[in-house]
Protein backbone atom coordinates (compact mmCIF):
# COMPACT_ATOMS: atom_id res chain seq x y z
CA UNK A 1 0.00 0.00 0.00
CA UNK A 2 2.04 3.14 -0.72
CA UNK A 3 1.05 6.04 2.09
CA UNK A 4 3.62 7.99 0.57
CA UNK A 5 1.12 10.75 -0.51
CA UNK A 6 0.22 11.30 2.77
CA UNK A 7 3.53 11.19 4.18
CA UNK A 8 4.29 13.75 1.80
CA UNK A 9 1.12 16.30 2.93
CA UNK A 10 2.78 15.58 6.61
CA UNK A 11 6.39 16.34 5.46
CA UNK A 12 5.62 19.78 3.24
CA UNK A 13 2.59 20.23 5.83
CA UNK A 14 5.13 21.32 8.64
CA UNK A 15 7.50 24.25 8.45
CA UNK A 16 11.13 22.68 8.95
CA UNK A 17 9.84 19.20 8.34
CA UNK A 18 12.53 16.54 7.01
CA UNK A 19 10.90 13.35 6.29
CA UNK A 20 7.93 11.24 7.70
CA UNK A 21 7.81 7.37 8.12
CA UNK A 22 5.49 4.75 8.39
CA UNK A 23 7.56 1.73 10.64
CA UNK A 24 6.57 -1.57 12.78
CA UNK A 25 7.70 -1.77 16.21
CA UNK A 26 9.68 -5.39 14.16
CA UNK A 27 11.94 -2.54 12.53
CA UNK A 28 10.26 -3.30 9.05
CA UNK A 29 9.48 -0.47 6.95
CA UNK A 30 6.46 0.02 5.51
CA UNK A 31 6.73 3.36 3.83
CA UNK A 32 8.68 6.56 3.74
CA UNK A 33 9.07 10.25 2.65
CA UNK A 34 12.45 12.33 2.25
CA UNK A 35 12.66 15.79 1.45
CA UNK A 36 15.00 15.89 -1.39
CA UNK A 37 17.74 17.93 0.57
CA UNK A 38 17.75 16.15 3.51
CA UNK A 39 20.35 15.33 5.39
CA UNK A 40 18.88 12.35 7.50
CA UNK A 41 18.82 8.48 6.40
CA UNK A 42 15.02 7.92 7.51
CA UNK A 43 14.90 4.45 7.21
CA UNK A 44 17.75 3.83 9.79
CA UNK A 45 16.47 6.61 12.16
CA UNK A 46 13.40 4.84 11.91
CA UNK A 47 14.73 1.29 12.82
CA UNK A 48 16.61 2.69 15.70
CA UNK A 49 14.00 4.20 17.30
CA UNK A 50 11.56 1.49 16.55
CA UNK A 51 14.03 -0.70 18.99
CA UNK A 52 13.75 1.79 21.62
CA UNK A 53 9.83 2.25 21.17
CA UNK A 54 9.64 -1.55 22.10
CA UNK A 55 11.28 -0.11 25.65
CA UNK A 56 8.97 2.89 26.04
CA UNK A 57 5.70 0.74 25.69
CA UNK A 58 6.77 -1.67 27.46
CA UNK A 59 7.87 0.83 30.27
CA UNK A 60 3.76 2.25 29.78
CA UNK A 61 2.56 -0.97 30.42
CA UNK A 62 4.25 -2.01 33.39
CA UNK A 63 3.78 1.42 34.57
CA UNK A 64 0.01 0.83 33.89
CA UNK A 65 -0.50 4.93 33.05
CA UNK A 66 -3.06 3.63 29.15
CA UNK A 67 -1.38 3.56 25.90
CA UNK A 68 1.43 5.16 24.64
CA UNK A 69 0.12 7.80 22.35
CA UNK A 70 3.39 10.25 21.41
CA UNK A 71 6.71 10.51 21.92
CA UNK A 72 9.23 13.59 21.11
CA UNK A 73 13.12 13.34 20.94
CA UNK A 74 15.01 16.74 20.59
CA UNK A 75 18.52 16.62 19.78
CA UNK A 76 20.76 19.70 18.84
CA UNK A 77 20.23 19.37 15.14
CA UNK A 78 17.06 18.07 15.06
CA UNK A 79 13.50 16.63 16.84
CA UNK A 80 11.89 13.45 16.05
CA UNK A 81 8.47 12.77 16.84
CA UNK A 82 6.78 9.45 16.93
CA UNK A 83 2.80 8.61 16.71
CA UNK A 84 1.51 5.51 17.20
CA UNK A 85 -0.96 4.26 14.50
CA UNK A 86 -1.80 0.49 16.32
CA UNK A 87 0.02 -2.17 18.71
CA UNK A 88 2.01 -2.81 15.55
CA UNK A 89 2.74 0.09 13.80
CA UNK A 90 3.80 3.89 14.43
CA UNK A 91 4.10 6.85 12.37
CA UNK A 92 7.65 8.84 12.30
CA UNK A 93 8.35 12.72 11.42
CA UNK A 94 11.83 14.55 11.55
CA UNK A 95 12.29 18.55 11.48
CA UNK A 96 14.89 20.64 11.39
CA UNK A 97 15.47 21.90 15.30
CA UNK A 98 13.90 24.78 15.14
CA UNK A 99 10.95 23.54 13.00
CA UNK A 100 7.25 24.04 14.11
CA UNK A 101 6.88 20.87 16.47
CA UNK A 102 3.01 21.97 17.44
CA UNK A 103 1.83 22.12 13.78
CA UNK A 104 4.22 18.72 13.49
CA UNK A 105 2.71 16.95 16.64
CA UNK A 106 -1.04 18.36 14.98
CA UNK A 107 -0.77 17.01 11.63
CA UNK A 108 0.37 13.64 13.13
CA UNK A 109 -2.51 13.42 15.29
CA UNK A 110 -4.91 14.24 12.12
CA UNK A 111 -3.24 11.03 9.61
CA UNK A 112 -2.65 8.48 12.54
CA UNK A 113 -6.89 7.50 12.73
CA UNK A 114 -6.53 7.69 8.70
CA UNK A 115 -3.34 5.81 8.40
CA UNK A 116 -4.94 3.32 11.39
CA UNK A 117 -8.13 2.94 8.52
CA UNK A 118 -5.81 1.98 5.89
CA UNK A 119 -3.81 -0.28 7.52
CA UNK A 120 -6.73 -2.55 8.84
Amino acid sequence: MPFSAALKQIVEGVEGGLGAAIMGYDGIHIDEYLREDSPMDLHLLAVEYATVLKEVKRTVDVLGTGDMEEVCVATERSRVIVRVINDDVFLVLTLERDGNYGKGRYLLRLAAPKLRELLS
